[in-house]
């Protein structure tokens, strides 16, 4: 649970600063690296999630 909490509040500072320099440069880029980087952590969280879920599963 501490992984996924830290892997949140990197992925909210990362998404916040993205935004914002899309939104002081106007690049596009930044705008695709912020879905990209959303993507990759949903991805990853439900990864880790799952793998939490299956270890107490087991254990128990």
């Amino acid at each position: 649970m501490l992984v996924l909490r830290i892997l949140l509040i990197l992925a909210a500072i990362s998404v916040v600063v993205s935004l914002g320099i899309y939104f002081l440069s106007g690049d596009k880029r930044y705008l695709r690296f912020t879905w990209q980087l959303i993507k990759f952590l949903v991805v990853m969280m439900v990864t880790v999630a799952l793998v939490i879920s299956m270890g107490r599963i087991i254990l128990y």
